[in-house]
């Protein structure tokens, strides 16, 4: 029976510039910086939160497991802002879209009230774009 899940992969533009992006403006731990025998570099951060979930920042270069033509492909898709990589969850959007643009991050929205809470929609350094989230105030999520 699977039980959880341990890692995610967000296919990065450049693993050095995506550490300094995730260790240094989002405030992620580094988890595993690691060099295999083939020279592959193991590359895993997680939430401060949630030091279970592994996120992997895995590189976009032709090698075993990517052709050329797809590695072009899969980058094209990151620069336009096409993949979205999911939702950062926090307790105020607001706050922390305020400290995030302080560091540099880039926002194509600013916080909005949803249905579902407040929202603000950021990109990483490579274009994967991320919603920012928290929920709104006596709402069932924000009890939890």
């Amino acid at each position: 029976m699977i039980q959880r899940l341990s890692h995610v992969t967000i296919w990065v533009l450049n693993q050095d510039e995506a550490y300094d992006f995730y260790v240094n403006k989002l405030g992620f731990n580094v988890h595993t910086d690691a060099k295999m025998d083939n020279g592959f570099r193991w590359l895993t951060v997680t939430p401060k939160g949630q030091p279970d979930l592994e996120i992997v920042l895995m590189p976009t270069e032709p090698g075993p497991m990517m052709d050329t033509e797809t590695s072009e492909a899969l980058r094209t898709l990151i620069r336009k802002g096409k993949l979205g990589a999911g939702v950062l969850a926090t307790a105020d959007c607001r706050k922390t879209y305020e400290e995030l643009k302080a560091k540099g991050v880039e926002f194509t929205q600013p916080p909005t009230e949803r249905f579902y809470g407040v929202e603000a929609l950021m990109k990483d350094n490579s274009g994967n774009w991320f919603s920012l989230s928290s929920a709104l105030p006596g709402t069932q999520e924000a009890k939890a």
